[in-house]
């Protein structure tokens, strides 16, 4: 049975914008890490990593949260802001979307040496927003068992393609298509800071 060390990573916010939320008024979280998004978190936690091409060195994850607040955000088309009259009113390209933001997320990122874990106790990390920060708080030494029992999303990328869907582009793979399998271990939404 495999063992894992674990980081625990936690924040205030977390937003990960689905693929298919191109120009939606109202889009919710998604609430799981598609390969491109560990991938990058990956080469942001071990730069070395740079000029290779996979995951290397996450082995799994998990994402769990305490609730979704609705934050509202105005915006405006590429192009900068414009403003037209039109039948004796100022029509302009504002708009404002409402985004289903995670709160207080937790993710676990599990590697197989401590070597690796400790690198990742020194950084930060971001799960797509930049002030969407997440921090290290603690190394997990778990098995494969453990592991499981940690409530949370996680999306397989490897397995049974018959139960696998489309879950965006790889930025890292001249834009291949990403599949992955979705497995909810226990309640995703947590009660408490735990």
């Amino acid at each position: 049975m495999n063992t894992y060390f674990v980081v625990k990573y936690h924040g205030q916010f977390g937003f990960i914008k689905p693929w298919t939320a191109v120009r939606d008024s109202e889009t919710f979280s998604q609430q799981f890490l598609t390969p491109s998004i560990v991938e990058g978190i990956e080469k942001k936690i071990f730069p070395e990593l740079l000029e290779t091409s996979g995951i290397l060195k996450i082995k799994r994850h998990r994402l769990n949260y305490l609730g979704i607040d609705i934050q509202q955000e105005r915006t405006w088309s590429k192009g900068g802001f414009r403003a037209k009259m039109e039948k004796g009113q100022f029509k302009t390209n504002l708009a404002i979307i409402k985004r289903g933001v995670m709160v207080e997320p937790y993710l676990y990122l599990a590697f197989e040496n401590r070597k690796d874990a400790e690198e990742a106790m020194k950084q930060h990390i971001c799960l797509c927003r930049n002030e969407d920060i997440l921090f290290p708080s603690e190394i997990i030494e778990v098995s494969e068992k453990e592991l499981d029992e940690i409530e949370g999303c996680e999306l397989i990328f490897e397995g049974d393609g018959n139960a696998m869907f489309k879950v965006g582009y790889n930025r890292f793979k001249a834009a291949a298509d990403m599949f992955g399998q979705l497995k909810i271990f226990g309640n995703p939404i947590r009660e408490s800071i735990l």
